[in-house]
């Protein structure tokens, strides 16, 4: 079905973009992969592009759905304003793109697409809230992006996607007349520069090869023709040349190429994100540029992305915690991390025979599931984790049969989703349709490796069953709930993901939510603390059930910054 033209690009324009963009990278990322040899040879870059773009995906669809949950309020209490009905503006759709890519960033082309977009962001953005912008408009938002993906790189290398990101910008610039034109014109740029780069990097030539980053950039680009004009371009890409194929193939299956320098480059990729002022990141990037290569650092606003290749990756971390407070710290060491394959195709270890996965909300319970041998996912407030990352982390735990503990309900979709495509790759999957930490703790506690996978399964799908789950959280907004209405700053207590108890102090509007949950029975409450929990809370709750429930054990865990003061589970 052909796509229905925009004329102008709004926010309906940035929604379309950003879904045919996936579906596009989900179409091409093994073809991406294959031809990934620059700066390292680890057949990712197609896969990095596509979470980078879910997240972003994931971001504009609740920036969406927060304004249809709004305009429905709205018309309970009377007519809504004019700007409910409209959905969300221009720019609300375009930082909400922007934050979720450079949040989901992965990988070196994904950091610099997460750049592009938020440079085209802050362009569109800055021009108040118009509902649309035109084809000059669109012109200087190719253009900032550009530039600003340039200037986020620590060394510039001629060749990559900053290459096609520049001759798609320069061709925007030449073009005239409306938001169809101007793209059709920056594509066609693009997929020029793209057949240029072999010739600009020599380790692409050897391959014979494009770079796979700008590869990346020119799907995404032909999905913003398909927006604005209603066709696809007839190529949405160059393919790699027939007679050098192999070479790429090989690459792609483990052969590391080596670096421009002649060596064989740093043994780590390491990314993470970063709260941090901006004098902090300045310094932050030298120390960062002295430690390794392929440094990309971008962001703002006091949150920044930041992806470096090393030797040393606790020193990259250490420079993070001292430029600020990093997270989603992920380390891999080249030629091993996901990729479970040597050059010569053998298994790089033995898989295990049974892993968990889990989603968890904060470090602390990180650190606890960890112990007891899951391999984790951090889920921070607001900020979910795509299938992507998901199936990373079931790939990463290489095992045979893999548990699935989403331990949020809103992730039952996404984990499904992973579990499916987990299963399309060989290995085998339950999903536990955990909706909390605190269930997810009960399910691990009689998880049991040496029995049958079914039996395994069904004694940790019954614990977590079993298992009555709450929270105490903090109101941001006034609005309805199955308790009433709530104002900002009222302390919300939650049975169950509905609201049973509005009150004014976390530790009383704690008690009551215990007690009702006690009330059905129970033999052990989980208490696990959110920093933002006072500090007293747990010994006041751990002597109320001491004194009240005679029969009744507690445990008490910190999860640290988890988004709710405190999670309560009774079974």
């Amino acid at each position: 079905m052909a796509q229905v033209p925009q004329r102008f690009f709004d926010a309906l324009a940035v929604r379309t973009w950003c879904g045919l963009s996936l579906r596009a990278l989900g179409r091409a990322r093994e073809e991406i992969d294959a031809i990934n040899v620059y700066p390292v040879a680890d057949g990712d870059t197609g896969t990095n592009l596509y979470l980078t773009v879910e997240s972003a995906v994931a971001a504009v669809e609740a920036v969406f759905a927060a304004h249809e949950v709004s305009t429905a309020a709205g018309a309970g209490a009377g007519a809504p304003g004019p700007g409910d009905a409209a959905g969300p503006s221009l720019a609300e759709a375009v930082q909400a793109m922007a934050h979720g890519a450079l949040i989901g960033a992965r990988g070196n082309s994904g950091t610099i697409l997460a750049q592009l977009l938020r440079g085209m962001a802050q362009v569109l953005a800055a021009r108040g809230e118009p509902a649309h912008t035109d084809g000059p408009g669109l012109r200087l938002a190719l253009r900032h992006a550009a530039d600003s993906a340039r200037q986020a790189v620590a060394h510039p290398v001629e060749g990559t996607v900053l290459s096609v990101a520049s001759a798609a910008a320069d061709a925007a610039d030449a073009a005239a007349g409306d938001c169809g034109s101007v793209v059709r014109a920056a594509y066609e740029g693009a997929r020029a520069a793209l057949a240029a780069t072999p010739g600009q990097l020599p380790v692409l030539e050897r391959a014979g090869v494009v770079d796979a980053g700008g590869q990346g950039l020119v799907t995404v680009l032909a999905a913003l023709v398909e927006t604005l004009t209603g066709q696809a371009p007839g190529a949405a890409a160059v393919r790699v040349p027939h007679a050098r194929a192999g070479h790429a193939e090989r690459l792609a299956g483990g052969e590391c190429a080596p670096q421009e320098s002649g060596g064989e480059g740093p043994a780590f990729e390491v990314i993470y994100l970063l709260e941090a002022e901006d004098a902090a990141v300045e310094r932050l990037r030298r120390r960062l540029d002295a430690l390794g290569d392929s440094l990309v650092v971008v962001g703002g606003d006091g949150l920044w992305n930041v992806h470096v290749h090393v030797d040393d990756a606790g020193a990259a971390v250490e420079a993070g915690v001292e430029a600020g407070r990093p997270y989603r710290i992920r380390i891999t060491h080249f030629g091993h991390g996901d990729v479970h394959t040597a050059g010569d195709g053998r298994p790089s270890q033995e898989r295990a025979e049974r892993a968990v996965v889990a989603v968890v909300p904060g470090e602390g319970l990180a650190g606890l599931y960890t112990e007891a041998g899951a391999t984790t996912v951090l889920a921070r407030p607001g900020e979910p984790p795509a299938s992507g990352e998901l199936v990373q982390a079931v790939r990463r735990a290489h095992a045979r049969e893999v548990v699935l503990l989403p331990n949020d309900a809103e992730l039952r979709h996404t984990a499904a989703a992973a579990a499916e495509q987990a299963r399309t790759e060989g290995m085998r999957v339950a999903l536990i349709p955990t909706r909390s930490a605190v269930q997810g703790i009960a399910a691990l506690a009689v998880h049991e490796p040496e029995r049958r996978f079914d039996e395994d399964v069904v004694a940790m799908t019954s614990a977590a069953g079993a298992t009555r789950y709450g929270e105490v959280t903090v109101a941001e907004r006034q609005s309805w709930t199955t308790a009433g209405i709530c104002q900002a700053g009222d302390v919300l207590g939650l049975i169950d993901g509905d609201v049973a108890v509005i009150g004014a102090d976390v530790t009383a509007t704690a008690r009551t939510v215990l007690d009702r949950m006690l009330a059905a029975g129970g033999e052990l409450v989980t208490l696990v603390l959110g920093d933002e929990a006072p500090e007293d809370v747990a010994e006041h709750l751990e002597n109320h059930v001491r004194e009240a429930y005679l029969a009744v054990d507690t445990v008490v865990y910190r999860g640290g910054r988890q988004g709710a003061p405190l999670l309560v589970g009774v079974e």
